[in-house]
């Protein structure tokens, strides 16, 4: 299963609006009613929002009677989750050996 079919997850939360989506849906699954009560935007700035975090594959939908309740992926933000991850861990790795080679050019050398 792709989770990021229509746009990438990273680029969808770059805007402050669509990462206070996010936030409010972590805690529970909202319509849109519910989020635009929250936010200081219209109600269809909220979906067309939802739309985009929608297309990343980080927002999925049900209906419920007329109204569609929003809930995070989780597998899909378990990959950005991954994704992190692998960033800071190498950041780390890298960090770590240019320490080590500049202790290693600071030090005098050893004489046999």
């Amino acid at each position: 299963m792709n989770t990021n079919q229509g746009g990438d997850g990273w680029t969808a939360l770059g805007d402050p609006t669509r990462r206070a989506i996010v936030e409010f849906l972590a805690e529970r699954p909202r319509a849109v009613g519910e989020l635009a009560a929250e936010l200081p935007v219209s109600r269809p700035a909220v979906s067309q929002a939802l739309k985009v975090l929608k297309d990343a594959g980080l927002v999925t939908e049900r209906v419920a009677g007329t109204r569609r309740i929003y809930r995070l992926n989780p597998v899909a933000v378990a990959a950005l989750r991954d994704q992190l991850d692998t960033f800071w861990s190498r950041a780390l790795t890298n960090y770590g050996e240019a320490v080590g080679q500049l202790a290693a050019e600071g030090q005098p050398e050893e004489s046999p």
